[in-house]
């Protein structure tokens, strides 16, 4: 395997720039996960690792060899496609076969890389039916098990699961962690689903209009958004956001909400107009007298089971919450949040960008 390293890349279709300099090293053996919005650039720089795209500027390094003018059949990846690719008249494991008859592999080692890759991925019973006679999670794995039968440097996904059912992406998830695990590969892997990245990458890159907003692991993406965009892109149900002000306060600061003072003794900054974050799992049902609670009416109430989702109104605004026990609550009774405030986030109203509170060391970039 090897890393993958991005220095400047710039793509620009005629006066659109569509990246606007990407820099970013992939690890030998990571599960790196691009996301963002529909046309934030992540598939366009997935495509240009691949080499299905020339980038307008910047380096591409797979393994330490630069690749801008390497074919992608001479790059050693492997790409897997939303839509399988597969050919319909072949069997599975012909599909699996293809790439290495093509280069004149050995009949004798294809054959081993083949039943290696279908004991992976247990296709073993399906080798000899064709892609008519597969299920769509079956068909994926097939893909996957072309991919793994070249034995690439790096593997790239882009969007492999989003034409399965919801109960399946589960599972090909599960099986998807496994195979990266059992491989130690370097995989890059493109979504528009933050659920997929938050359960799958060891680090995520979040995408906006051509840049990288924010760059961490999943629990750094959630816990510390570094903006306001990745603040309510990453989560589900998404993070709450309430307009205040920020107050210092001897050697902290105080947030006020309306009528609600919030202390926050670990933050130090200017006095200034702020948007605060909170997400529906950092509150609790409190009483009216407790410090810093918010009064808020029931709208509406979801249970799904293991929890159970509380859409409230305070003030205009709807505001999520996320409860673990199965609280009985009635359609417009009055309740009363009160925030865990150590994890809550406070962003500057002006540059959207998240204020750090003592001793965090700061989510990457």
């Amino acid at each position: 395997m090897a890393d993958v390293t991005l220095r400047n890349i710039v793509k620009s279709f005629n006066d659109v720039e569509i990246l606007k300099g990407i820099d970013l090293r992939i690890a030998d053996g990571e599960m790196l996960i691009l996301v963002g919005p529909s046309g934030c650039g992540k598939s366009t720089l997935l495509r240009i690792i691949a080499g299905l795209e020339d980038a307008t500027n910047g380096d591409i390094t797979i393994g330490g060899r630069r690749v801008n003018d390497v074919s992608p059949s001479e790059r050693d990846i492997a790409m897997v496609f939303q839509s399988y690719a597969l050919y319909p008249h072949m069997t599975a494991a012909q599909n699996m076969a293809f790439a290495l008859e093509m280069a004149r592999v050995p009949k004798a080692e294809i054959e081993q890389r083949v039943a290696r890759a279908a004991e992976i991925l247990d296709l073993g019973h399906l080798l000899q039916r064709r892609p008519s006679q597969l299920s769509g999670g079956q068909r994926q794995r097939v893909a996957m098990g072309r991919a793994i039968v070249r034995d690439p440097q790096v593997f790239l996904f882009d969007e492999p699961l989003s034409n399965l059912d919801a109960k399946l992406r589960v599972s090909m998830r599960s099986e998807i962690k496994d195979l990266h695990r059992r491989l130690n590969a370097t995989m890059i892997y493109v979504t528009h689903d933050q659920i997929e990245a938050m359960t799958m990458a060891d680090r995520i890159v979040v995408m906006d209009a051509g840049r990288i907003s924010q760059l961490g692991t999943p629990l750094e993406l959630y816990d510390r958004p570094a903006n306001l965009f990745v603040a309510a892109f990453i989560g589900s149900p998404s993070m709450n956001f309430f307009d205040g002000t920020l107050v210092a306060a001897g050697t902290g600061s105080e947030l006020k909400i309306d009528d609600v003072t919030w202390p926050l003794p670990d933050l130090s900054a200017q006095s200034q107009e702020v948007r605060i974050g909170v997400r529906p799992d950092f509150f609790r049902l409190g009483k009216a007298d407790e410090q810093g609670a918010l009064a808020a009416a029931v709208v509406d109430i979801e249970p799904t089971g293991s929890e159970t989702h509380v859409m409230l109104e305070r003030g205009g605004r709807q505001v999520m919450v996320l409860l673990r026990d199965r609280t009985p609550l009635e359609r417009g009774e009055i309740v009363h949040l009160v925030p865990d405030l150590s994890r809550i986030s406070v962003f500057s109203s002006q540059s959207g960008q998240r204020l750090p509170r003592e001793g965090e060391n700061g989510a990457g970039k």
